[in-house]
C-alpha cells in the first residue's frame, strides 16, 4: 500500500535550493571558470539527491521520482542533439572554409571600433529571419568570435553581443518557439503579443546597441590589430578563400527560414560543409591528414578525405599554422567538443525534474505569489520567479510554463489583459537563460561560443536590461492593458483599437 504523499513545506522546497546555491559558490570559489567543468555538476546532482530525500519524506517513492528525472530529462533531449550537430557544423565548417572565409572578409570589413555594435546588429538580423538563436549563435557566432579573435578584441564582449542579438530575435520573431510558447501558455493571440513586446524590448535593444558602439568607440587600439595582415596571409595559405565556401551558411539559414526544424537543418549544414570539404579545400584536408589530425594516412585521396570529414564531424578541425594565436582560433568543433556541455546539461535538468516532481518548484511559486499586492508587484514577482526557475529547473521551457501556468489565473483575476503575461514571460524566462551555466541556454552558448557563461554575463547588455525595464514598465503602469479594454480587431486582423494605462 503506497503512502500518501504530503504537500511539501516551504522549508522543504527552500532545503535543496539553498543547498545548491551554497555549493555552487563554493565552486565557483575553489574553481572559477573552471567550475563548469565537473564541480558544478556535482553541485547538482547531490542537490537532487537533497530535493528526492525530501520528496521520500513526503511520500513519493523512488520509482516515481525515478521517471520524473527520466521525463524531465527527455523534454532536453532535443536541445541535446542540436548542441551535439553544432560541434559537428563547427568541425566542418572549418574544414571546408566557411569559417575561415566569414574571418577572413569579417577581419578586412568590420573595423574595432563598430565591431561590438555591428556583431549585435548581424545577429539581431539574423535571429529575426530565422527564429533561433541557438542557430545565430551556432554559425553567425561562431565566425564572429573568430574575428574578433584575429583583430585582438575582447571574447567575452564579442559573446556579449552576439547573444545580445540573438536573443532579440529569440524573442521577437514569430518563427521562435519561445516566441509562440508564451502566448500560448498565457492565452493571448502570437502577433498581438509580439506587437506588444515591442514596447519593452525596442528601448531595450536600442540601449544595448548604444552601449556597445559607445564601449567600441573609447577602447584602446586592440594590439592584435598589427598582426592582421599576418592573420590574412595564415589563412589564404592554408584554405581556399572564396564565397563559394559561405554555400553551407547560406543553406543552413535558407532552412532556418522556412521553418525547418533545428536539428536536420545545422545536421544537414554540417554534411554539406563536409561535401564543400571534399570540393573546395584538398590541400587543406591532406595538411589535416598529414599532420595526424584525422588519423592514418592512406594513399587513396577520397579515403583520406572521408576520414578528414568524419574526423571533423566527431572530433573537430586542428591545424597548425606556425601561429598559436591562429592555431587557437581554427582548432575546435566536432561533437566530442560538446560532451561536457551535455554532461551538465543533463545533471541540471535531473535537479530541476526532483524539484518539479516532487512540487517543490510549485511550492516555491505558491509562496511567491503571496507576496503579490498590486500590478507592479505582480509584474515584478513574475520577473523574479521565471528567473529563479531558470536556476533552479535550468530550462527556459519550464521557466515559461510554470509561471505562465500559475500566475494566468491571477493577472485574469486582477483583470489584466494575457498580453501582459505573455510578454512578462518573455522579457525574463527566455532573455535570462543564456545567463545561467548550467541552464540549457547557458551552457549552450558557452559551449559554441567557447567563452564561460559568467565571463560574458556582464557584457549581455540586452539580456540583463530587458527585465528591469518590464519591471519599471509595470511598477509604474506604462503599457499594461487592463482585460475589459482588449483590442478591437478589423476583418483583416489588424489592430483597431486599445485602450491601454
Amino acid at each position: 500500500m503506497s503512502r500518501a504523499k504530503k504537500t511539501p513545506s516551504l522549508l522543504d522546497a527552500l532545503i535543496p535550493v539553498v543547498f545548491l546555491v551554497l555549493m555552487l559558490a563554493l565552486s565557483v570559489y575553489l574553481y572559477g571558470d573552471n567550475s563548469s567543468y565537473g564541480a558544478n555538476q556535482i553541485a547538482l546532482i547531490l542537490a537532487a539527491g537533497l530535493a528526492a530525500l525530501v520528496g521520500i519524506k513526503n511520500g513519493h517513492g523512488w520509482k516515481s521520482i525515478e521517471a520524473g528525472i527520466v521525463k524531465g530529462i527527455s523534454t532536453a533531449l532535443g536541445a541535446i542533439l542540436i548542441l551535439l550537430a553544432v560541434g559537428s557544423l563547427i568541425g566542418t565548417w572549418i574544414l571546408a572554409g566557411t569559417v575561415p572565409t566569414m574571418i577572413y572578409f569579417g577581419l578586412q570589413i568590420l573595423h574595432p571600433s563598430v565591431f561590438f555594435a555591428a556583431a549585435c546588429l548581424i545577429c539581431v538580423l539574423v535571429s529575426v529571419s530565422i527564429g533561433s538563436s541557438w542557430t545565430t549563435a551556432g554559425t553567425i557566432g561562431v565566425a564572429l568570435i573568430g574575428i574578433a579573435q584575429g583583430m585582438g578584441l575582447s571574447l567575452e564582449m564579442t559573446a556579449g553581443a552576439i547573444i545580445s542579438g540573438a536573443y532579440f530575435g529569440d524573442k521577437m520573431s514569430p518563427l521562435s518557439d519561445t516566441t509562440n510558447l508564451a502566448p500560448a501558455v498565457a492565452g493571448s493571440e502570437l502577433f498581438a503579443h509580439i506587437r506588444h513586446m515591442v514596447w519593452t524590448t525596442a528601448p531595450t535593444i536600442t540601449i544595448a546597441l548604444l552601449l556597445f558602439l559607445v564601449i567600441g568607440l573609447v577602447q584602446s587600439p586592440p594590439e592584435a590589430a598589427i598582426n592582421l595582415d599576418a592573420t590574412l596571409t595564415i589563412l589564404d595559405a592554408n584554405f581556399a578563400i572564396t564565397l563559394w565556401a559561405l554555400m553551407p551558411l547560406v543553406i543552413v539559414l535558407t532552412m532556418a527560414a522556412r521553418g525547418l526544424p533545428a536539428f536536420p537543418t545545422i545536421m544537414t549544414g554540417a554534411l554539406v560543409g563536409g561535401v564543400f570539404a571534399a570540393l573546395l579545400q584538398p590541400e587543406a584536408i591532406a595538411r589535416f591528414v598529414a599532420t595526424g589530425g584525422a588519423g592514418s594516412v592512406h594513399d587513396n585521396h577520397w579515403i583520406n578525405t572521408v576520414n578528414a570529414v568524419w574526423q571533423a564531424l566527431f572530433n573537430g578541425f586542428s591545424i597548425d599554422t606556425g601561429n598559436s594565436a591562429v592555431n587557437d582560433l581554427l582548432s575546435r568543433g566536432g561533437m566530442s567538443s560538446m560532451l561536457n556541455t551535455v554532461w551538465l546539461i543533463l545533471c541540471a535538468l535531473t535537479f530541476g525534474a526532483v524539484l518539479e516532481h516532487a512540487g517543490l518548484l510549485q511550492r516555491l511559486v505558491e509562496a511567491a505569489l503571496q507576496l503579490v499586492n498590486g500590478t507592479g508587484s505582480l509584474v515584478v514577482t513574475v520577473l523574479c520567479t521565471c528567473i529563479g526557475i531558470n536556476i533552479v529547473a535550468a530550462d527556459q521551457y519550464i521557466a515559461i510554463v510554470l509561471p505562465g501556468r500559475m500566475y494566468k489565473a491571477e493577472f485574469k483575476r486582477r483583470g489584466l489583459d494575457p498580453l501582459n503575461l505573455s510578454r512578462t514571460l518573455e522579457d525574463s524566462a527566455t532573455i535570462t537563460s543564456p545567463l545561467i551555466p548550467w541552464n540549457t541556454c547557458g551552457a549552450y552558448m558557452a559551449g559554441t561560443l567557447g567563452v564561460a557563461t559568467l565571463a560574458y554575463l556582464p557584457f549581455c547588455f540586452f539580456n540583463l536590461l530587458n527585465p528591469l525595464v518590464a519591471a519599471l514598465y509595470g511598477i509604474y503602469n506604462v503599457k499594461i492593458i487592463p482585460l475589459a479594454a482588449d483590442a478591437a480587431l478589423d476583418s483583416g486582423g489588424t489592430e483597431v483599437v486599445r485602450a491601454e494605462v
